[in-house]
C-alpha cells in the first residue's frame, strides 16, 4: 500500500549508475578526464549544493564570459554533447586559465543537479562569486569541492 522511502532511493542510485554505463557509448572522443563512477556521484552532489548556494554558471556562453573574466573555479562538462564543436574548445580555454576541468558522461544530471530541468552542457562551479550568498550554504560544498579540485588535478 504505501511506499517505503529506501526502495525509492535505492532505485534512484540504481538509475543513476545505470545512466553512467549508458551514457559512456555517446561521450566525444576528446572527453580527457572523464570521471569515473564514484567521483561523478561527488561532483553532481557539489553542483547541486554549489547551486543552492547560487554559485554556479550554467551553459556555454557563461561559462566562457567567466573564464574570460579571469574567475578561478572548477569546469563540469557533459561528454555526451552532439555536435561536439560546442564545446570543444572549453578544455583548451580552461587550461589557458589554468582552471580544472574534468568531463561527466551525461548532460541529463549535469542539468538536474545545476536546478535545472533542461539538459546543461556546462556547469562552472565558482565559490564566492554570490556576493549576497548564504555563507552557510557555501561552506556545505566547500569541502567536497576541494577535494574534487584535488582529485581532477591527479587525473
Amino acid at each position: 500500500m504505501g511506499k517505503d522511502k529506501t526502495t525509492k532511493e535505492s532505485k534512484s542510485e540504481a538509475s543513476s549508475e545505470d545512466l553512467y554505463e549508458s551514457r559512456l557509448p555517446a561521450v566525444v572522443k576528446f572527453a580527457e578526464p572523464l570521471a569515473s563512477k564514484k567521483l561523478n556521484k561527488k561532483i553532481l552532489k557539489t553542483v547541486k549544493k554549489a547551486s543552492k548556494a547560487k554559485n554556479v554558471k550554467r551553459g556555454v556562453k557563461e561559462t566562457v564570459k567567466a573564464l574570460r573574466k579571469g574567475e578561478k573555479g572548477l569546469v563540469i562538462i557533459a561528454g555526451d554533447i552532439s555536435p561536439p564543436d560546442v564545446i570543444s574548445h572549453l578544455p583548451v580555454l580552461c587550461e589557458d586559465q589554468h582552471v580544472p576541468f574534468v568531463f561527466i558522461p551525461s548532460k541529463q544530471e549535469l542539468g538536474s543537479a545545476g536546478s535545472t530541468k533542461r539538459p546543461t552542457s556546462v556547469v562552472f562551479i565558482v565559490p564566492g562569486s554570490n556576493k549576497k550568498g548564504d555563507k552557510k550554504k557555501e561552506e556545505e560544498y566547500k569541502s567536497g569541492f576541494e577535494e574534487i579540485v584535488k582529485e581532477v588535478k591527479a587525473l
